[in-house]
């Protein structure tokens, strides 16, 4: 515990000089910008009123459709709680590609293997909604044999593990109705901050931040899409010639949002 919270702390400092550039060590640092575009879709089925699977694709890519950034998949079994706590348990399946002015050293997208556990609480007071969700994650990286070429078939030479934990807040609010009934249009707006802790961390305590401003439509109970502005910033696990690298990911993103019951 003390190891998270000192990294929170660490965390929330990196992130607050990666945007003030007042970082003591700035004179070392390289900065990437990149284009993203990010498409997912998420399913909910019900099973009843405490049980419920879910599933979600997203599609990642750089130069808003070129290139690949990133392919996850992910599924999970969520426990409702109550009407507005529930915790999930899970597993993704990435493939993350090389990207940027400093990608890594091998040619290959590198695989993941991830487990995942997450608590979520929900905060209604009428047309507008907090949203919290904590998420653990156990992650197995593939590390990659840098010498195989990239129209070669990639060699994976040990599996890493990692761990990290994230925190989530997002605020919705319904535009057109009262609450969030059929025929919705609402605006959201997140950030989530993913944090590294862990023997295995030699460099990256503060992982990611990511900032979401998006406009949405709720159909029905079944059925939503969402788009707008995200922005994120990455920094890598391992420095570059000494310098820490961080990554300024700036695009679009898409959700579309199934319920089946």
């Amino acid at each position: 515990m003390k190891k998270i919270i000192s990294g929170c702390k660490y965390a929330i400092a990196s992130l607050v000089a990666v945007f003030a550039g007042e970082d003591a060590q700035a004179q070392t640092r390289l900065t990437t910008h990149s284009t993203i575009g990010w498409y997912n879709t998420f399913h909910t089925v019900k099973v009843n009123d405490k049980w419920s699977v879910l599933g979600e694709y997203q599609w990642r890519r750089t130069h808003l459709v070129k290139n690949w950034q990133q392919s996850l998949f992910r599924v999970g079994v969520q426990r409702n709680l109550t009407k507005d706590i529930s915790v999930l348990a899970g597993y993704g399946w990435i493939e993350t590609f090389p990207y940027g002015d400093y990608p890594p050293a091998a040619a290959q997208p590198f695989p993941e293997h991830r487990i995942y556990e997450q608590l979520v609480i929900n905060d209604v007071h009428g047309r507008v909604a907090f949203n919290h969700r904590f998420r653990y994650e156990q992650r197995w990286l593939g590390l990659l044999d840098a010498s195989v070429p990239a129209e070669d078939k990639r060699e994976i030479t040990d599996w890493q593990f990692l761990q990290r934990v994230r925190y989530q807040f997002r605020t919705q609010i319904a535009l057109n109705n009262p609450t969030m009934t059929d025929n919705t249009i609402y605006a959201s707006v997140y950030d989530e901050l993913f944090i590294g802790f862990g023997g295995q961390i030699l460099n990256n305590i503060f992982d990611q931040n990511r900032v979401g401003i998006m406009a949405g439509y709720r159909l029905n109970k079944r059925f939503s899409v969402e788009a707008g502005f995200l922005s994120q910033i990455v920094q890598q696990a391992r420095p570059v010639s000494g310098s820490d690298v961080y990554q300024h990911n700036n695009g679009f993103i898409l959700n579309t949002i199934f319920n089946w019951n």
